[in-house]
């Protein structure tokens, strides 16, 4: 029996090795598979456990991560990457005061590693704002609209200025190809006409159902594109290969145009112009990172008042909140950015009827809308991000079948191949922004359907270089802190 467990431990041992490679090389997936081989040798080992929070933490799986370290606290109560990486986790997912506690906790057990106080105080001052802001926060029901307040047309535009310019009411063609030349070139758009889109913007997203309907005639095509975030010149890179947005090459963008990266405003803008030039050039769905909470945390803010200003802050909030939730193709693609629900019968009528005009709920439709990913399993799983739940291919099968529907698109996932086709060839997840965070070394993909058949076809391709400035750059400092 001891001969046993003595071998299993050194089996445990050489898989934890070929773990911490795979991590190193941003394999992180790789990692967790055998991290947890590790653990079923020897799962009384704190530091697999801790390791396997650190892989789950870099793929945003950060519900995992609090599971994992946890865990690691259980075992060994003094070992302090327990409460490191669980507090990190929380911090990720903007639970500040229940990161604050393990960070207090971290510091009781190394009084004095510089490192540990240093990151006490960053978790202390994030508590603080946290709760200042709770102090003087407005209901929602009293707030008063930003954008009632904006008269762009009253800002004047320096002669020096030189460039895009939109003349009169109307966003020209010419206009957008002039402005995404200027941010290629880092050249910004003026806060003027940067109002003056995202304003026009508000009006045509207000006016959309939760749930659009999208009608591809034959002979005609249209382009799938997941998370970009902020990634603007691997937003180019998906033009030149397919095309800008018109009348005749549509796009839809499933969610999560901006955090991480920190180009998120060019992103931005340059899909909202395209979609006041022409409606129905381009499509927009909202994902999880279209939210006060995520942009507060992952650079879109921080980014907005240092490109622009704090009123833009509240505008986009706004907006974000106007954009719809999926989108339904010829009755019979449903696109979402996040997946599917934690209870069976949910209709498209269901969808229709959210009103999603908020910031998004902890639970409930929308929120499931926007988090939720697919499993492997059949049935339904919490969460590894710990918000939303993990659905299996049963529940996508029942839902397909429920409303009439041959396919699943979803988002919200890195991939290394840029996409995934799962359960049994009815979802599939697309993901558009390759190396995500300069680090990941995926590759990115988007999806055209070409009517009447509607057959995916999925096309890949790889990340172009951008200027010198990093991922999360505009990110709060305690975040940055800990990627």
């Amino acid at each position: 029996m001891g001969d046993s467990a003595d071998s299993n431990f050194e089996i445990a041992e050489r898989i934890k090795v070929s773990a911490n490679e795979a991590f190193k090389t941003n394999k992180f997936s790789t990692a967790i598979e055998l991290y947890s081989k590790a653990i079923e040798l020897n799962g009384s080992n704190a530091v697999y456990w801790a390791n396997r929070a650190f892989a789950h933490i870099k793929l945003e799986e950060y519900g995992s991560a609090i599971l994992d370290a946890t865990k690691v606290i259980e075992i060994d109560p003094k070992y302090s990457k327990g409460f490191y990486r669980r507090g990190v986790a929380s911090l990720a997912m903007g639970k500040f005061k229940d990161a604050l506690k393990d960070f207090q906790q971290l510091k009781r057990i190394c009084p004095n590693d510089p490192d540990a106080t240093k990151k006490l105080k960053e978790c202390e001052k994030a508590v603080q704002k946290l709760r200042f802001e709770e102090a003087i926060a407005v209901n929602h029901s009293e707030k008063v609209s930003v954008a009632d307040s904006i008269d762009y047309e009253s800002i004047v535009v320096d002669s020096k200025y030189s460039g895009a310019i939109i003349e009169g009411e109307v966003v020209t063609f010419d206009f957008v190809k002039k402005m995404m030349d200027d941010f290629k070139n880092q050249i910004f758009l003026h806060k003027r006409y940067a109002f003056q889109i995202v304003l026009q913007i508000r009006k045509i997203m207000r006016a959309l159902p939760s749930l659009v309907d999208i009608t591809v005639s034959d002979g005609n095509h249209f382009t799938v594109c997941g998370d970009v975030h902020g990634q603007f010149y691997d937003l180019l890179t998906i033009f030149e290969l397919n095309g800008l947005p018109s009348e005749k090459n549509p796009y839809l963008f499933n969610g999560d145009f901006v955090d991480r990266g920190s180009f998120s405003l060019e992103v931005i803008l340059t899909l909202f112009a395209f979609k006041c030039m022409c409606p129905s050039a381009i499509h927009l769905s909202r994902g999880n990172h279209e939210s006060k909470s995520m942009n507060k945390i992952y650079g879109f803010e921080g980014e907005v008042r240092s490109k622009l200003n704090e009123t833009f802050v509240e505008l986009f909030s706004e907006v974000f909140c106007c954009l719809p939730l999926a989108h339904v193709i010829n009755e019979k693609i449903f696109i979402v950015h996040g997946g599917l629900f934690s209870v069976d019968g949910v209709k498209l009528s269901d969808i229709r009827a959210i009103d999603r005009f908020c910031e998004p709920p902890e639970e409930g439709l929308m929120c499931e809308l926007l988090w939720s990913d697919p499993q492997s399993q059949p049935g339904r799983g919490p969460s590894k991000r710990g918000v939303g739940l993990s659905f299996g291919g049963d529940v996508t099968k029942k839902f397909l079948e429920e409303n009439n529907l041959d396919l699943i698109v979803r988002s919200h996932e890195v991939k290394d191949e840029g996409y995934e086709v799962e359960h049994d060839g009815k979802l599939i997840t697309v993901f558009s922004a390759p190396n995500y965070c300069d680090q990941m070394g995926n590759k990115g993909a988007y999806i055209r359907f070409n009517a009447p058949e509607m057959k995916p076809d999925i096309h890949q391709f790889s990340a172009v270089p951008h200027p010198d400035m990093k991922p999360m750059a505009y990110a709060n400092n305690f975040l940055r802190m800990f990627s």
